[in-house]
């Protein structure tokens, strides 16, 4: 059941496979590499659906979507290798604790996000600065998504609206960039055998089932009771897993 809801909250409105991370830190005794490892595994597969998903759907298609989706995504492979070596320096007393803090920094930026981010912008991804702005959530989310083992659309989505990209232009180029930053990461564990297939399996198949629910939601109800549903959410988990 948590993975459907995970996978519903990827595409609906952007922080959902994170709860995966965090389940699998709180019910099992995996150490940090293999967390990491099978949840980026299971991210690449909800990436591919999603992106998919938002395609068809059109926000996919439209010059700034494709050269935001490009720049996240270049920057987001780099990052993800450096988060993946970075994992590898860090123990289990410290993964809790960063993932913790990084759970509940997420929930600050989407609570942020339902306050503020549907105000108008003058963002334009095609000027420079505006690249440039992309290419640094990018790196950013990449670092974190090795490092952590959390889906891109858990902090690209919120940063993106906070500096004001339309949610759902938000939400489908940041299942592009999942994909890139998942498979390098899964490719980086799966060199240090830090992947259990068995249980991103298990995980997947629900997920996927989800990812495809969250974005019918996403093309037909405003998801802003939802999101902040979930920001209360993420800001009580968060000090629970770095506690804990």
């Amino acid at each position: 059941m948590l993975s459907l809801l995970a996978g519903v909250g990827i595409t609906a409105v952007g922080p959902g496979g994170i709860f995966i991370t965090i389940a699998l830190v709180a019910l099992t005794d995996l150490p940090p590499a293999v967390v990491v490892g099978t949840a980026s595994a299971t991210f690449v597969a909800t990436g591919l659906v999603g992106a998919e998903s938002y395609r068809r759907s059109g926000e996919l298609g439209s010059r700034d979507g494709k050269r935001m989706a490009l720049a996240l995504s270049l920057t987001g492979l780099a990052g993800a290798l450096v988060g993946v070596r970075l994992n590898a320096l860090i123990d289990e007393s410290t993964f809790s604790v960063l993932l913790g803090v990084f759970v509940s920094l997420t929930g600050v930026l989407v609570f942020y996000r339902t306050r503020y981010g549907t105000s108008e912008s003058n963002f334009d991804v095609m000027t420079p600065r505006g690249t440039l702005g992309v290419a640094g959530i990018g790196a950013f989310v990449g670092i974190s998504g090795g490092l952590l083992g959390v889906g891109g659309p858990v902090l690209a989505v919120p940063l993106l609206v906070a500096i004001g990209v339309p949610l759902l232009i938000a939400v489908g180029v940041a299942q592009v960039q999942s994909v890139f930053v998942a498979a390098f990461a899964t490719a980086g564990y799966l060199a240090q055998d830090a992947v259990s297939w068995p249980l991103a399996i298990a995980i997947g198949i629900p997920e996927l089932v989800g990812v495809v629910a969250g974005w019918k939601i996403a093309q037909s109800i405003d998801a802003e009771t939802l999101t902040r549903v979930l920001a209360m959410l993420l800001l009580v988990v968060g000090p629970y897993i770095a506690l804990r």
